[in-house]
């Protein structure tokens, strides 16, 4: 679990993000939504240490992040991984060479061993054939699924996911938005995710937390979120008219199944 208490950021005089307390749960997928400008970018580089918070607290399982020193906080990033927005793989290396390369960096691992957890986690992604392969041979999705096997070889108790689905087909994204949660509570990893895809937020946010002007506005989960009475988080999510008549038709839906249920209910009972 990462707690995340009274953060403050700002640049030359103006305040990014300002007062923002969140719980993020192991085990579960924690999406950080918001327009751009929103300040949930910012918040992300906080949470990995990318910035340092003007003010708040960062604790990590316990661990004050916050306050740690730079040695310190090194060696706690060895246990955060991160899948970037582009996935940005070293083009000169190949698949399996991207992958070791954090073995290569922070363990004294054997070539066997290390050959042993590459394989591993291509398996784990299914790209089990594309150790040879360059990132230019690779599709948008394969590419992410390389980046998702990377930030993973590590065993981090803490994954960040910057916007996984960009640039990437709906079919491919819910692929994506799968192997994530498959990952996140198969090793019951804390997974911050940062995103504009709706399609992610209904079909794996746990929990899910809503940025307004570089405040947190509303925190809840996929299944909360079609009741919401926030203006500006319906405003966000069902931008348009079809969406906002989804919303409704939803809405009546499960009020239908809540009233059969309780019917039934009284049948049973009676």
């Amino acid at each position: 679990m990462i707690l995340v208490e009274n953060i403050k950021k700002g640049f030359s005089n103006k305040t990014v993000i300002e007062d923002v307390s969140a719980s993020f749960d192991a085990g579960k997928c924690n999406l950080i939504i918001g327009a751009s400008g929103s300040g949930k970018t910012v918040l992300m580089k906080c949470l990995v240490g990318l910035l340092e918070p003007d003010a708040g607290n960062i604790i990590y399982d316990g661990v004050h992040f916050t306050q740690l020193n730079a040695d310190q906080k090194k060696i706690m990033r060895r246990k955060i991984g991160m899948l970037f927005q582009g996935s940005a793989l070293f083009d000169s290396m190949t698949v399996e060479q991207n992958i070791m390369f954090p073995l290569d960096m922070f363990t004294h691992q054997t070539k066997a061993e290390k050959q042993k957890r590459v394989d591993e986690v291509l398996d784990r992604v299914n790209l089990g054939e594309a150790h040879k392969k360059s990132p230019a041979e690779l599709s948008g999705g394969m590419k992410k699924r390389v980046g998702i096997a990377r930030a993973i070889v590590l065993n981090p108790q803490y994954l960040f996911c910057d916007e996984p689905n960009s640039g990437l087909d709906p079919q491919t994204s819910l692929v994506i938005d799968k192997l994530i949660k498959e990952i996140t509570q198969d090793f019951n990893i804390t997974t911050v995710v940062n995103t504009h895809d709706m399609n992610s937020v209904m079909e794996i946010g746990d929990k899910i937390i809503y940025m307004f002007q570089g405040k947190k506005e509303w925190e809840g989960s996929n299944k909360e979120i079609i009741f919401s009475k926030s203006e500006r988080l319906n405003n966000f999510i069902f931008a348009s008219e079809f969406l906002k008549d989804a919303k409704d038709m939803r809405m009546l839906e499960v009020k239908g199944k809540i009233q059969n249920d309780r019917d039934m209910d009284s049948l049973l009972n009676s």
